[in-house]
């Protein structure tokens, strides 16, 4: 036991806990413990939003496989956060939010910002501690830190702002040591009997492959059994694509070569991934999944087991320990898929090679509105691009080890379908709880995770205006990233839907007062290229990218795009509107 300040208890637990990095706004309410981060090796990178920090923090955490930091001003610092955490939520991001509250002698009193702040959390946290007295404050936040691991996702640690001041006598806990076993030895051997009688199984790898580091263990159970492997939803980054049995990511604007290939499967097992609905639901007008397979599913949350799609095995286990169990049951058996490796091979070749081509001709939408935008185009300054072929572009320029962030959109859920990575803690996108301004602020935490990696982020004009303002951070703090920004003056996403159901009746979705992104980056501090010709696009990303990696510039690149739009996120989110009282006779 040592004596020392509540100050002193909780940032030297979070030193005990590794933390050298912690993303936020400063504030009187923790600014006793703030006044040691740095003689402690913590740095805390202000930001211009506390939303922007706990992207950052889930970034981080991402990239890293450690927990993720966020602290601010209690009330509106730490409501401003609540969005973000909410994304870190869904995708198992294991962050920390730190949570100064009001003084203990003030709660209730409607003091200064002042908020009940642990409701606000609770549907969005694994765990939540409050440290109710200043002796309990290295015990309660090294549980919200052993718990973000262990539970997978973020967990809350609220401090009144009094329990920072004091004397008390302590000793700092070490960091919990977790480890995930394969599961249960009855499911492994039920679902190798069940592997060993497949014609044709296909691997789906999901999330769980990235967080559990499990990348070789998942190639050696695929090459095993020769067929093909496609990518959970939003986790294109957990199968090298350079593998021949990679085949793409499923859902929203993923892959038709995954699609075809997994519908025709009798065995999946699902490794590592909860089969969440949005990664599953009929898309490019294919109900692809297939309804007479036997699932075998493998998660680390049991209570993933079965939620979403009716499993014939579940196994209760770490993505790489599970697979490796699997396989070291399946060595020197039989399998009956064996007799059609070769076939299944070429298949899986074929399917690629046709999907690969329908990229390369799919140059731009064909639909009447799309060839309608495509017209008005030319009544532009300068030839304004095809979404597809600009991201088309931006694959092949892409650079080596590069991590690349995703906001919500249009445009950003087409380039699904030419994300492609060789290694995890690469793809980083807002997952189910899809949100907007998530691109920039969480490309900015991975490259303070990793700084030797190229980092890219793509948004829309409309997310890229909510979140913006980073790139201050970026140039203030030398986090450099790229920003690539689609400019296509509209909410596409829901634009479409207008499109597709109410008679392209357009309320609210228009985003044109002129503006030059380019212009307001230069007034940001950074670098910027407007992008209008085709032949300018890989360049452009290429020159934005050395200045990253040999000059520590940020850039923003300024896509100038057609109006046309992709599918909906959901044909069968809406319906065709009726209407009953004469004002609106009209409007169906």
């Amino acid at each position: 036991m040592t004596r020392m300040t509540p100050s002193e208890a909780f940032v030297e637990t979070l030193v005990a806990h590794g933390v050298t990095t912690a993303f936020g706004i400063m504030g009187s309410a923790f600014m006793d413990a703030m006044d040691i981060f740095a003689p402690a090796g913590i740095e805390l990178v202000p930001v211009v939003h506390e939303q922007g920090a706990a992207h950052m923090a889930d970034g981080y955490s991402r990239v890293s496989g450690k927990q993720g930091v966020v602290i601010g001003q209690n009330g509106p610092g730490i409501s401003n956060c609540v969005t973000a955490i909410a994304a870190a939520f869904w995708a198992h991001s294991p962050v920390v939010i730190i949570t100064p509250q009001t003084g203990t002698m003030g709660i209730g009193l409607g003091g200064f910002q002042e908020a009940n702040q642990l409701p606000m959390f609770e549907e969005f946290t694994k765990y939540q501690g409050h440290v109710n007295n200043e002796r309990r404050m290295a015990e309660i936040t090294s549980r919200c830190f052993d718990r973000a691991l262990s539970e997978m996702g973020p967990t809350q640690l609220n401090i009144p702002r009094d329990r920072f001041y004091g004397d008390i006598d302590v000793e700092i806990p070490k960091p919990a040591q977790f480890g995930r076993g394969a599961g249960g030895a009855i499911e492994l051997d039920e679902a190798a009997d069940l592997i060993a009688t497949a014609t044709n199984p296909v691997l789906l790898s999901g999330g769980g492959v990235i967080m559990g580091n499990a990348m070789d263990q998942a190639v050696a159970l695929a090459e095993r059994l020769g067929g093909p492997v496609v990518n959970s939803y939003l986790h294109n980054d957990s199968f090298p694509a350079s593998h021949p049995q990679w085949t793409g990511p499923l859902g929203y604007q993923g892959s038709k070569a995954a699609m075809r290939l997994i519908s025709e499967a009798d065995v999946v097992i699902a490794l590592g991934t909860r089969l969440g609905p949005f990664g599953t639901l009929p898309q490019h007008d294919m109900d692809y999944w297939p309804a007479d397979a036997k699932i075998i599913q493998i998660d680390a949350d049991n209570k993933m087991l079965g939620l979403v799609k009716p499993i014939s095995v579940g196994i209760h286990g770490d993505a790489g320990e599970a697979a490796a169990a699997l396989l070291q049951r399946l060595d020197g058996r039989e399998l009956a898929c064996d007799a059609t490796r070769e076939a299944r091979a070429a298949n899986t070749a074929e399917e690629k090679q046709r999907w690969e081509d329908e990229l390369d001709a799919w140059t731009h939408e064909t639909d009447d509105w799309s060839m309608e935008a495509i017209e008005n185009a030319k009544d532009m300054p300068g030839d304004w691009l095809h979404p597809r072929s600009v991201l088309r572009e931006l694959e092949k320029a892409m650079p080596a080890r590069v991590m690349v962030s995703t906001d919500i959109g249009n445009i950003n859920s087409v380039a699904n379908s030419y994300l492609r990575f060789e290694e995890p803690r690469s793809f980083f996108a807002p997952m189910s709880f899809g949100n907007c301004g998530y691109a920039l602020p969480t490309i900015i935490g991975a490259k303070k995770a990793a700084p030797d990696r190229p980092a890219v982020c793509y948004a829309g004009d409309g997310a890229w205006a909510m979140s913006m303002t980073e790139i201050m951070t970026a140039v203030r703090h030398d986090i450099p990233v790229t920003a690539v920004v689609f400019h296509n003056r509209q909410w596409g996403a829901e634009k479409k839907n207008q499109v597709d159901f109410y008679g392209r009746r357009f309320v609210a979705g228009e985003l044109d007062a002129g503006e030059s992104y380019s212009d307001i980056a230069i007034a940001m501090g950074c670098e910027a290229i407007r992008v209008d010709k085709i032949d300018n696009v890989g360049p452009a990303l290429t020159e934005a990218i050395s200045a990253q990696m040999d000059e520590g510039k940020t850039t923003v690149i300024e896509i100038m795009c057609t109006q046309e739009l992709g599918d909906p996120f959901r044909k069968d989110a809406l319906s065709k509107p009726v209407r009953h009282l004469p004002q609106y006779k009209d409007y169906v």
